[in-house]
Order: C-alpha cells, then structure tokens, then sequence
C-alpha cells in the first residue's frame, strides 16, 4: 500500500488560481483543475473555493453519490494541520482576485438598485 502524501493549508493556498486549482473536502486534498470546464455547476463557484476548505458548500449543495464518487478521482493527498478558510491576495494573481471581489461585492450591486426602487415606492404609496 503506497503512503498517502499530505499538504499544509499554506500549501493548498498557493493553488488557487484557474489553471491550478486545489480545494480540502472533509480533510482531503483535490486538484480539480482538469474539473473546472466540466463542473454541472459552472467555474465559478469552484473558483470561489481554489485554495480553501470547500467542505461547507461541497455539503450544502447535496452533491450525489456519483458526484462524490467522481472526486476521488482528483484526490491527491491529505490535509495536514488546519484547513484554509482564505487566500491572501499577495499569493493570488490580480485576475483571480479581481474575480473573487468581484463575486463578493456581486450582490449588493444589485442591493442598491432595488433599495431605490423600494423606496420610491413607498414614497409614492405614502404621497
């Protein structure tokens, strides 16, 4: 039986970028790199987890039995020690970054227009 080799978040952070793209489920290491075009559910929530603990959100959309069958496919090791819950940006090149703020300021983009909206109908409703 072959030794299983074992990855530190610092690591696993450094693999966050779209033409390299490592994540933690559950306490192991996937490079899901060759997934990205393939994922049923688009590149970016992948690119959303590159170098981080993705367990919460693998967890949270309720992937199948087939799905989590096709992940031991990318498995390359373990996670040694604490699981990394973010990329420092000096790590990350700009485009990976500039497409995380992107997808974190992506609702309240969208927040204000609708508050406008709410509030010159009550505005009208109370005139």
């Amino acid at each position: 039986m072959s030794e299983v080799t074992t990855y530190t978040g610092e690591q696993i952070q450094q693999h966050a970028t779209r033409e390299d793209i490592w994540i933690v489920v559950h306490g192991k290491v996937y490079d899901v790199t060759k997934f990205l075009d393939e994922h049923p559910g688009g590149e970016e929530v992948i690119l959303e987890h590159a170098g981080i603990d993705a367990t919460e959100a693998f967890e949270d959309i309720g992937h199948s039995d087939d799905a989590r069958d096709l992940l031991k496919d990318y498995f390359i090791g373990d996670l040694e020690g604490e699981a990394p819950t973010s990329v420092p940006h000096t790590k990350v090149p700009d485009g990976d970054v500039a497409h995380r703020q992107k997808q974190s300021s992506g609702s309240w983009g969208i927040l204000i227009p609708v508050a406008v909206c709410v509030a010159l109908l009550a505005y009208k409703l109370y005139v």
